[in-house]
């Protein structure tokens, strides 16, 4: 069921208090136009509430003072930086009216890929705190997922050409098998359930898609709703 363009501002709002240690932060004025542009260029919730996670943690990261909230203004980098990398795993692509709408600089800049070393600290970060959550079915994997990467990031600056490649094919083949392991432990009402979801985040886009294409979208959208729910990382490294 979609929800409308005030729904969606309430739930934005909601969301940041939330992560604002309780503090309520009014989305209005300026504020709940940029909102509202997020919603008319068809950015999922779910991406929207990403970003603003990664606002908060590097906020946190500085040390900034938790009294003072964090604005959904310098969140946007964020959520438009996910939005990306989300249209990008789904394949999906915006009208060009909607790409006429994005912000010059997000327009403008590039994106800048992590260095391999980078990329590894945070899958081992993410995936020793999943594990410290308890006792799972994917505990034993995930454990092995650890160590070989500790070995792969502890060589990672030298590595240069076919070793380079040779460790990046690696690590797709370790991201296809984690995943391909999370969804062995799906079953079928998980399944329907995940991709009803995944259906309501493409709505906005799937009148311009081929059946094909919307269907590869389908897939890599539950794929990415999956490692949400379970909290698994992309291992992938994009070189």
């Amino acid at each position: 069921m979609a929800v409308t363009t005030g729904e969606y501002c309430r739930a934005v709002e909601a969301y940041l208090c939330k992560n604002n240690g309780g503090h309520l932060v009014r989305i209005v004025g300026p504020s709940f136009d940029r909102v509202c542009g997020w919603e008319a260029r068809g950015i999922p919730l779910r991406v929207v509430y990403r970003g603003i996670d990664h606002a908060v943690e590097r906020q946190r990261a500085k040390g900034k003072d938790s009294r003072r909230p964090l604005l959904i203004d310098f969140c946007e980098a964020d959520v438009l930086d996910v939005f990306d990398e989300w249209r990008r795993a789904t394949g999906v692509s915006m009208t060009s009216a909607a790409a006429s709408a994005e912000p010059p600089v997000a327009q403008a800049e590039a994106r800048r890929a992590p260095a391999l070393g980078a990329h590894l600290d945070r899958v081992i970060a993410r995936l020793t705190g999943r594990r410290a959550g308890g006792v799972g079915p994917l505990d034993a994997q995930l454990d092995d997922l650890v160590r070989e990467l500790d070995g792969i990031r502890a060589r990672a600056r030298a590595l240069r050409g076919d070793a380079r490649a040779d460790v990046i094919a690696r690590l797709a083949e370790l991201d296809r098998t984690l995943l391909g392991a999370a969804w062995a432990l799906v079953d079928e009402a998980g399944r329907a359930a995940l991709r009803d979801e995944a259906d309501r985040e493409l709505a906005p886009f799937r009148t311009r898609m081929a059946a094909e294409a919307y269907q590869r979208a389908l897939d890599a959208c539950m794929d990415r709703l999956l490692r949400d729910r379970e909290r698994l990382p992309v291992v992938t490294f994009d070189a």
